[in-house]
């Protein structure tokens, strides 16, 4: 049956030729969207990758979901900012976590409103994005009931409704598909209050946003970033599964993998990253030689750090590589969840490439920021990050149609 399906794509693939489907982009945990950062790209940096790739030729749309919202909140706002109308997280969904179905003001002309299955998309999703993008996929393909038992679906659009073959292939870049030993870190200690001053520093602290308005939770005329912060890190969504804490953690992460599978009609990469070394005596690993301290410390800390999941089970030795944020060997494709892992095998560019498998690019040795154009004191696109982003965009571009 594989054998079929090859020589079918092969033969699809000299018939149709290349695509010219758009490029869309997805920001990790923390991100931000174009109009924000008083232009200090999330892709990029002092650069920007977007508008480099249309210098090649492509289509590129960008989108700004919630920085620390959870990947269903995330995936419902990226669809809605794409194809346009109102944001609606679902009844059910609300109403099991307290949320606001369809906050006021979240509407959107749309940034791709003929996008269906006749005009599918290539997603490139950083960190926490590749998960966003692989929850949209799940959430195109299934129909959503707001009260299964009596099976009503829910209204929206996105939710009530089959929409296959939207999606022509997913590209995740450091993603944590089967979580990261760091997400407690992330959210709790000195990672994420130095990230956010950091942040402030940079342009100010008018232009960013938790866009937190399904929780209810705005930021107040005249109140201070100080307060903002607090009132979000202290909110009570932290305490539940609708977060990204809960997404990027093992067990979170593990459940999204039971449902969230491939795709036979859908291209998988996934580009890894790494700065570690094996230590000479011992498992652990350490930081690379002349990686920014900051990093450092986060990468020290992975690259001894035993996780676990609510079972007792632990992880193993081939966690402790990782980019200084997530662990390497998670970003290869999703392992755990009921389904067993699925297919993934490292890309070879000579190779046929076919739907329905993840094809691994790395790990290159680069930072969890610096792959996307963030060097911490000296900004800007390295040439490999540069390199890999025309090559990639290029080889998207390349997939056949069938």
């Amino acid at each position: 049956m594989k054998k079929f399906l090859i020589i079918f794509i092969f033969i699809t693939g000299i018939i149709l030729g290349s695509n010219n489907y758009p490029i869309v982009l997805i920001h990790g945990f923390l991100g931000w969207g174009p109009d924000e950062m008083g232009g200090y790209k999330y892709w990029g940096g002092k650069n920007d990758i977007a508008d480099l790739l249309r210098q090649e030729g492509h289509t590129v749309f960008e989108v700004s979901v919630g920085p620390v919202s959870s990947n269903w909140d995330r995936a419902i706002e990226a669809y809605t900012q794409l194809k346009g109308g109102q944001v609606d997280y679902g009844k059910a969904h609300s109403e099991k976590f307290g949320l606001i179905q369809k906050p006021e003001g979240k509407t959107y002309d749309g940034l791709y409103p003929r996008w269906d299955e006749n005009h599918p998309v290539h997603i490139i999703g950083h960190s926490m994005g590749g998960q966003t993008a692989r929850t949209l996929q799940y959430l195109l393909a299934n129909l959503i009931y707001e009260d299964k038992e009596s099976e009503i679906l829910e209204k929206s659009p996105l939710l009530g409704q089959e929409n296959l073959k939207w999606i022509h292939s997913i590209t995740t870049i450091s993603t944590p598909h089967n979580g990261t030993t760091m997400a407690e870190l992330v959210t709790s200690t000195f990672s994420f209050v130095q990230y956010f001053v950091g942040l402030a520093g940079v342009v100010g602290t008018q232009f960013y946003d938790f866009d937190l308005e399904q929780w209810n939770l705005k930021r107040k005329k005249d109140e201070s970033w100080s307060s903002y912060v607090t009132r979000m890190r202290t909110h009570q969504a932290w305490e539940t599964k609708n977060i990204s804490s809960w997404d990027a953690s093992l067990d979170g992460a593990k459940e999204m993998n039971n449902y969230a599978v491939v795709s036979a009609d859908i291209f998988y990469f996934s580009i890894l990253t790494s700065i570690t070394e094996k230590n000479a005596d011992n498992y652990f690993h350490s930081p690379m030689p002349g990686s920014p301290l900051l990093i450092r410390v986060r990468a020290k800390i992975l690259g001894s750090k035993v996780g676990y999941w609510h079972d007792g089970t632990k992880t193993d030795t081939t966690w402790y590589e990782n980019d200084g944020l997530v662990n390497t060997c998670s970003m290869a494709g999703p392992t755990t969840g009921t389904n067993g892992p699925d297919p993934i095998t490292p890309l070879v560019e000579k190779d046929l490439l076919i739907p329905g498998q993840w094809y691994t690019i790395g790990p290159l040795k680069i930072n969890h920021w610096n792959i996307i154009g963030h060097k911490l004191i000296l900004d800007g696109l390295s040439d490999t990050a540069l390199n890999l982003y025309k090559s990639h965009s290029l080889r998207l571009k390349n997939l056949p149609i069938f």
